[in-house]
C-alpha cells in the first residue's frame, strides 16, 4: 500500500469517527436528554404534591422526557430546598417551592438558603386563596363584627396555625398589626389536628387554604369571613375579599412555583418555563386545578423573581416586628 493511499485510508477513518461522534455531542448539548426531577419538599398528598404530579405529566409530553416527582419532606421544606440548591445547575433537578421558601430565610438563623443567591426562578405554578374562617360559636357573621368583638374582648379568641412561621401564623400576625386586635396564637404541628379542633370549637379561627375548608363552609360548619386575595374566589363567590369587607390590601398568597439551582443556563430555564406554561394553559389541566382550588399563574421567570423578592420583604418585616422564632 502506498503512503498516499495509507493517509487517505486513515483520513477517511478519522472523518467517519468524527461523523459518528457529532450526533452524540449535539444530543449532549440538547436539553433535556434524560429525566427531570421535581423535588417537592413536603409529604405526599398535600396541595404542592398534587399540583406537581399534575404538572409533571404534561411537562413529560412537552419535553419528551420523564418528569419525576421526588418528595423530600422535613424542616418546613428546608431539607428539600437545600438539596436542590446544592444540585448541579443543569436543569435536571428542580424545586417546587411554596410559601415557606420566602419565610425560612428570615425565620431561621442561620438562614438555610438565600433565594437570590442559591436559586434561579423558573415559573410560577399557581396560587391558592387564603380564607379566614371562624367557628360558628364566635358571635360574628362578618369581618367587621368579628374585629369589633376581638377588640372588645382582648385575648379571648384563639387562632390556630399549622406551625410557627406558616402562612396561617403570619396572616394572624399581619391581622393583629393592621387592626390592633389582641388574639392568642395556638400553633399546631401540621394542619390535620387544626381542622378537628376548629370544627369542635377548641379554637376559634384559622387562616386556611380555601380548598381545605370549602366543604365545611358550604355545610355551614364554618363561617368564612373574607378571602385574602385581590378578587373573590370562583369556588366561593359569596365570600368577600378583605378589601370588600373593610380591610384594604390585606393579601396572603399561598403559592407554588418552580426554582432551579443558581447558574442554570438561561436557555434551559426558558425551556422549562415554556413547558410549565404550556401545561398551565392546557384546558383540561386548568380545569382540574380549578377543581382543587388552585389558580394557574403562567408567567415569565422574571415575574416569579419579582414576586419572590416582594414576598420575602413582606414576611421578613412581619417576622422582625413580632420577634417570631421557630419552634
Amino acid at each position: 500500500m502506498t503512503f498516499a493511499r495509507t493517509c487517505s485510508t486513515l483520513l477517511g477513518a478519522c472523518l467517519a469517527a468524527i461523523a459518528l461522534a457529532l450526533p452524540t455531542a449535539a444530543s449532549a448539548d440538547t436539553f433535556p436528554n434524560k429525566p427531570v426531577k421535581l423535588v417537592v419538599p413536603f409529604p405526599p398528598g398535600g396541595t404542592p404534591d398534587i399540583v406537581s404530579r399534575l404538572i409533571s405529566e404534561h411537562m413529560s409530553k412537552t419535553l419528551g422526557q420523564a418528569v419525576i416527582v421526588d418528595n423530600r419532606a422535613g424542616a418546613s421544606g428546608n431539607i428539600g430546598a437545600q438539596a436542590v440548591a446544592k444540585s448541579p445547575a443543569d436543569g435536571y433537578t428542580l424545586l417546587v417551592c411554596a410559601f415557606s421558601c420566602t419565610v425560612s430565610p428570615s425565620l431561621y438563623s442561620p438562614a438555610p438558603f438565600d433565594l437570590k443567591r442559591d436559586f434561579a426562578p423558573v415559573a410560577m405554578l399557581g396560587t391558592v386563596p387564603s380564607v379566614l374562617v371562624i367557628n360558628p360559636k364566635v358571635p360574628a357573621t362578618n369581618l367587621s363584627e368579628f374585629l369589633a368583638y376581638a377588640k372588645a374582648n382582648p385575648n379571648t379568641l384563639n387562632a390556630a396555625s399549622s406551625g410557627v412561621g406558616g402562612s396561617a401564623h403570619l396572616a394572624l400576625e399581619l391581622l393583629k398589626n393592621r387592626t390592633g386586635a389582641e388574639i392568642t396564637h395556638v400553633p399546631y404541628r401540621g394542619a390535620g389536628q387544626v381542622a378537628t379542633d376548629l370544627l369542635g370549637g377548641q379554637v376559634d379561627m384559622y387562616f386556611d387554604n380555601l380548598p381545605a375548608s370549602l366543604a365545611s363552609i358550604r355545610a355551614g360548619k364554618l363561617i368564612a369571613l373574607a378571602v385574602a386575595s385581590k378578587e373573590r374566589a370562583s369556588a366561593a363567590p359569596d365570600v368577600p375579599t378583605f378589601t370588600e369587607a373593610g380591610l384594604s390590601d390585606f393579601l396572603i398568597t399561598p403559592w407554588f412555583g418552580v426554582l432551579a439551582p443558581a447558574q442554570t443556563p438561561p436557555e434551559t430555564v426558558q425551556a422549562l418555563n415554556s413547558a410549565i406554561n404550556a401545561a398551565l394553559q392546557d384546558p383540561a389541566l386548568s380545569k382540574r386545578l380549578d377543581e382543587i382550588g388552585v389558580i394557574p399563574a403562567p408567567d415569565a421567570p422574571e415575574a416569579l423573581a419579582a414576586f419572590l423578592e416582594a414576598e420575602t420583604r413582606t414576611w421578613a418585616d412581619i417576622i422582625a416586628k413580632n420577634n417570631i422564632k421557630p419552634e
